[in-house]
């Protein structure tokens, strides 16, 4: 359900524009030695010398199109769904789907109705896969939801109302999604619910059937007002406890004096590891360009301790800022393909360079950029979805990818 939101996560002034920052975006890795084109699942093989710890994205499936890869999601290894749109016609989404032998274009599902752009897809729980509409048919406000249950695609019988933004569910009977800054939205399986939260949220998280964490930003309460009357948004969480939203005590920030102008701070992301411990993440920035010299933004990492919010440990090297967008049983996976292990080793995931079949020249720059990553249900397989950019003379194109992760050793 959660997004491979590369990079884009920046820092910004307004809480409102933090639910942005910390939504899926991708970030390139530099080039590594060339591939070849993968068949099926399989990938390419590892490059020589690889070592137990390495970690590679392998080409699953390189698209036929100039375009992007915008989601992914699974219920098996044979039944996997891609979805995208090319570069010069971004109304023309494409749909992709893996039987276990072979990638093959297919139509949109009727039930989803006509759509201008790529759709999501949300795993909700194990054994259904629900297609949304990122936005109205030319603003005509119907709201048609498809879902596939592993042989066919149907209308889903009674899909939320509005146009729900971050969406999480731990099963179809608890589904919950942010509607707007200051409303969530409650799906049982039976009606959907609207409840209001205290504050403004950016993002949301199921831990649990009564254990719902929601966080963003405040701009009333203690640390909102500087001496001098501008306002200082603050960061903000919000728990339900199965029978309503409550505000929690989340630690304030403020820059040194002389404080920068515009000053903001909000969390932008909130993540629940398997072990159930709840981490968030923010930053505290301001408005750029009027001051010299400029402070530095400065990130807020936190962790929920059973009783209060604290300072996370810091990771080192290339994981330090990094935040986490997917976990399994070795470690997380954190933004900008990086990923950390549980005993606090920071690995950067290699990948292969296009194969010169695709156009892609020997000297070309290639960066791959993931959307999404997603475990196949079931299995210890991992998959991204994405794009390599490349970046040549005459040329340049983008090529549509769905990675599969490779371990050494």
């Amino acid at each position: 359900m959660r997004g491979f939101e590369e990079c884009r996560r920046r820092a910004v002034v307004a809480v409102v524009v933090l639910a942005t920052a910390f939504s899926a975006a991708g970030c390139g890795t530099g080039s590594e030695p060339d591939g070849s084109r993968s068949t099926g699942m399989g990938g390419t093989r590892l490059p020589s010398g690889a070592h137990q710890g390495d970690l590679t994205w392998e080409f699953a499936h390189i698209a036929d199109f100039d375009g992007d890869l915008t989601d992914v999601a699974a219920l098996a290894e044979d039944d996997i769904w891609a979805v995208g749109f090319e570069r010069n016609n971004a109304a023309d989404p494409q749909l992709l789907h893996y039987d276990g032998k072979r990638w093959k274009r297919e139509p949109l599902p009727d039930a989803l109705g006509p759509t201008d752009y790529a759709p999501m897809i949300d795993e909700v729980g194990e054994d259904v896969l629900w297609m949304r509409p990122r936005t109205d048919r030319i603003g005509t406000g119907v709201n048609r939801w498809a879902q596939w249950d592993g042989t066919r695609w149907s209308a889903v019988p009674n899909p939320p109302p509005g146009k729900p933004g971050p969406l999480d569910a731990a099963d179809p009977d608890n589904i919950w999604a942010l509607v707007d800054e200051q409303t969530a939205l409650h799906g049982d399986g039976s009606r959907w619910t609207t409840t209001r939260l205290p504050y403004h949220a950016s993002d949301l998280a199921v831990a649990g059937p009564d254990d719902v964490w929601a966080v963003g930003g405040r701009s009333t309460g203690p640390g909102t007002r500087l001496n001098y009357g501008e306002r200082y948004g603050q960061p903000a969480s919000m728990h339900w406890d199965g029978t309503s939203w409550k505000p929690v005590n989340t630690p304030q920030v403020r820059f040194e004096d002389p404080v920068p102008p515009e000053p903001s701070a909000g969390l932008g992301q909130v993540f629940v590891l398997d072990s159930g411990e709840v981490r968030a993440y923010g930053v505290n920035s301001f408005n750029h360009g009027e001051v010299d010299p400029e402070p530095v933004d400065e990130p807020i990492r936190l962790r929920w301790n059973g009783s209060k919010w604290v300072d996370q440990e810091p990771a080192h090297g290339g994981c330090a800022l990094r935040t986490p967008v997917g976990q399994d049983d070795k470690g997380l996976f954190l933004n900008g393909n990086w990923y950390l292990t549980d005993d606090g080793r920071c690995l950067k995931i290699k990948r292969h360079r296009l194969p010169l079949s695709t156009g892609a020249g020997k000297g070309s720059h290639q960066s791959l950029w993931l959307t999404e990553i997603h475990r196949i249900p079931g299995t210890d397989e991992w998959l991204g979805a994405g794009q390599v950019e490349v970046n040549q003379s005459g040329n340049p194109f983008d090529a549509p990818v769905v990675v599969r992760l490779k371990r050494g050793g």
